[in-house]
């Protein structure tokens, strides 16, 4: 029997399962309910953009967004070169360039969102006397390619509170950091 003879049943999409309640959408909701594990690409010397969400899409109150930068703010030149950086309600970019270690060897991206990630979820849970993750566990990271990519990632960074209709102009958002050029 060839493919096209096999007979294609068709299901509405408010239909449920027989042995369950759950409808076609909540199946299929469920189906990408899973931990990512995203390749992540690292060249030496070279800038990476990076973005991560909050695990629960709850706002960060403004002063655990002060934290966060913080948080992000602490490695810049240690570990890493930041270049932009910015807390949104419910996410964070950060524009970096791993910096070396002692052996010549760059730091490890994975390390170094260990490191804020880590550090900023448990100054969010002592600010609001919780505890558990914030942070989903995966995160988006893009290698930048040239100057000209810099520049635009730097401004997208830059306008990302604008765009959002949190402020007017870049310099009004408090929880935006970019390096002095």
């Amino acid at each position: 029997m060839c493919r096209a003879d096999i007979p294609v049943r068709q299901v509405h999409l408010s239909q449920t399962r027989p042995y369950g309640s759950e409808t076609i959408w909540e199946m299929l909701a469920n189906k990408y309910e899973y931990r990512r594990r995203l390749p992540h690409f690292q060249k030496a010397d070279r800038a990476i953009f990076v973005s991560f969400r909050k695990g629960l899409r709850t706002p960060l109150p403004e002063h655990c967004r002060t934290a966060v930068l913080d948080c992000c703010l602490y490695g810049n030149g240690i570990r890493f070169h930041l270049h932009a950086a910015v807390v949104m309600p419910e996410h964070v970019h950060l524009l970096m360039t791993p910096l070396r270690d002692a052996r010549g060897d760059a730091f490890c991206l994975r390390d170094i969102l260990k490191g804020i990630k880590g550090a900023s979820a448990r100054s969010v849970n002592r600010l609001l006397g919780c505890s558990g993750p914030v942070w989903q566990e995966e995160s988006f990271d893009y290698v930048v390619r040239s100057c000209e990519s810099l520049q635009q990632k730097i401004e997208y960074i830059r306008q990302n509170p604008v765009r959002r209709g949190l402020v007017k102009t870049p310099e009004e958002y408090p929880w935006l950091w970019t390096e002095l050029v």
